[in-house]
């Protein structure tokens, strides 16, 4: 049994998530947490609310609150989004933790002491209408590089350039759209990473076998050369700059960067959660070498955008600091999952988030739809049309149906309980073989993080399953052998215990609908490559039931009254 740390990227504070926040991180995350614990590993699954920053106070002013009553009630919003889908964190922390707040401390300290802080008078943009100012992702305007016109401060989203704010062409305010700006003097921190690059390039060096989007974007930045960094923000919500354990003169009325607390909160959420079981210190054996977690393997899931800061500055956070902190293992990216080739955009009505989805149809529908369609590859687009198709298809004709009616049969022949009698014959061998070659490939697809494939090795053994009934026919059978319907029916009920055990990475609430049919109580181990095996589980004798209806299909006028609503082909 091995130690499989696991976090996600760490959603912002303000409102709820989109269905590509969650393709690009969280479920997926959720489905290797959950396939890893099938396998019989340790499983830490870890995530937080991102709290801090220029975006929360904003939020917070907007919705008349103080802001950390505003981001109290967002937290339990999207941890209660988040429990809604099934995903099954292990903890979902606050980067306004106290545990995350003296990590962030702690880390600044490490990094002054081996000489990579460095006290900078930096020109930063400020806002006269606004009177503030203006954190990086706050300006927005011109990338000097590609032309692309609305370029954070920060980054650019089209090119994935890193900038500063004062790199931009013809910048203005993203709070009001004020373009009467200035550039004044303010003292910051800065992380100088070009002091750390020769270790970060031996680090990236050595991933090699990383999953390729990763790795090109890490490259991408390190071949672009790296930049020191920025730490601190003129901005009242967030860390608070200290010193030796005091408030750092000249920088009382600061926090730090929003980038270089976040990603800290991975090992401050796995301190809380420890925390909160009552075992204060658990969490080293996790994070730290010197305390036991060389044995762990680190993997992070997250968006494209998102790389450069966990391939770059957090490592530079880590190795600059010179403690032995535990670092990723393996860094699984993912493009972007767009509406219709745009953007998800809530004041223009286009696209579906959490809350919504839920709405109209369980939470497996999505999570089979956006793992079997996981933007791998390529960025990808939802369509009402490709989501109607995929869930009906999937769903509802191959497993829904195999599973109704091998159970229908069963209660109307054989009184609802696995028939004995009567031995395997050549359709059963094939079978078989078949099954077991595609456990192996759906094991190495789910242990690989390929998501796509994954979903498309479980779906074909659900193939197999209707094709194994129908050349099998034991409706047919039944008319003159039932010694040999007995057989096909054993089989076909212990293809629904399999197909089960099966679904629970991908779509657990609906796995456990099938494991009720035939008795049977999840989580279950996953199964091994004897599919001989896996399909004589069930005993003769044992009682098993048709529930309801696994999966509705998706009609036209559910897709045209979705479309309207939430936008589509025709908005």
């Amino acid at each position: 049994m091995s130690r499989i740390l696991i976090t996600s990227a760490l959603p912002y504070i303000n409102g709820i998530k989109h269905l590509g926040n969650l393709a690009g991180s969280m479920l997926p995350a959720d489905v290797f947490a959950r396939f890893q614990r099938a396998r019989g590993h340790e499983v830490l699954y870890i995530c937080a609310t991102d709290e801090h920053g220029t975006p929360a106070e904003l939020a917070a002013a907007k919705a008349g609150q103080d802001v950390r009553t505003y981001c109290d009630e967002q937290h339990l919003i999207q941890k209660n989004a988040g429990d809604a889908f099934g995903l099954s964190y292990d903890w979902f922390g606050r980067s306004s933790s106290p545990e995350n707040r003296q990590l962030t401390q702690a880390f600044c300290e490490a990094l002054d002491k081996n000489g990579l802080i460095e006290e900078r008078v930096d020109k930063m943009v400020y806002s006269i209408d606004d009177g503030r100012f203006l954190p990086d992702r706050y300006v927005e305007g011109t990338c000097p590089h590609c032309g692309y016109d609305k370029a954070r401060g920060d980054q650019c989203d089209n090119c994935g350039r890193l900038l500063d704010p004062t790199d931009l062409i013809n910048p203005y305010s993203a709070v009001s759209g004020s373009r009467n700006l200035e550039v004044r003097d303010t003292r910051h921190l800065y992380l100088l990473q070009t002091k750390v690059e020769p270790q970060l390039r031996a680090w990236i060096a050595g991933k090699s076998e990383w999953p390729q989007l990763a790795l090109s974007i890490a490259n991408k930045h390190l071949e672009e050369g790296l930049i020191d960094r920025g730490i601190t923000r003129d901005l009242k919500w967030g860390v608070p700059v200290t010193k030796d354990g005091k408030p750092r003169p000249g920088f009382e009325d600061k926090v730090f960067y929003v980038w270089f607390d976040a990603p800290i909160e991975y090992i401050g959420s796995t301190k809380e959660y420890f925390t909160s079981q009552g075992n204060p210190d658990g969490w080293q054996k996790w994070w730290r070498l010197d305390q036991g977690a060389d044995d762990v393997r680190y993997v992070e899931f997250m968006g494209k955008d998102n790389v450069a800061f966990h391939t770059v500055s957090f490592p530079a956070t880590i190795l600059g600091s010179g403690e032995p902190w535990k670092m990723v293992d393996t860094l699984k990216a993912f493009n972007w999952l767009n509406w219709y080739g745009g953007k998800f955009s809530t004041s223009m009505n286009r696209g579906v988030f959490m809350d919504q989805a839920l709405d109209i149809l369980p939470a497996d529908y999505w999570r089979w739809y956006l793992i079997a369609n996981a933007p791998e590859s390529s960025d990808s687009s939802f369509t009402w049309e490709q989501f109607q198709a995929t869930i009906n298809k999937d769903l509802a004709d191959v497993l829904g149906n195999f599973v109704n009616r091998i159970l229908k049969f069963t209660e109307s022949k054989f009184d609802g309980v696995v028939p004995e009698g009567g031995e395997a014959g050549p359709l059963e061998e094939k079978l078989y073989a078949d099954v077991s070659a595609l456990l192996v490939e759906a094991a190495e697809a789910f242990e690989a993080m390929e998501m796509r494939k994954a979903a498309q090795a479980v779906r074909r053994i659900w193939v197999l399953g209707n094709e194994y009934l129908q050349e099998a026919a034991p409706w047919t059978a039944f008319k003159t052998d039932t010694v040999r319907a007995s057989v096909i029916v054993r089989h076909g009920l212990n293809l629904v215990r399999l197909y089960a055990v099966l679904a629970q990475p991908i779509i657990p609430f609906a796995a456990q609908s099938i494991a009720d049919c035939v008795g049977v109580q999840l989580p279950l181990a996953w199964p091994s490559d004897d599919a001989k095996a896996e399909l004589t589980k069930l005993v003769a004798g044992t009682q098993v039931q048709s529930g309801e209806v696994l999966f509705k299909k998706i009609d036209d006028d559910m897709v045209a009254e979705w479309t309207t609503r939430f936008g589509g082909s025709e908005t």
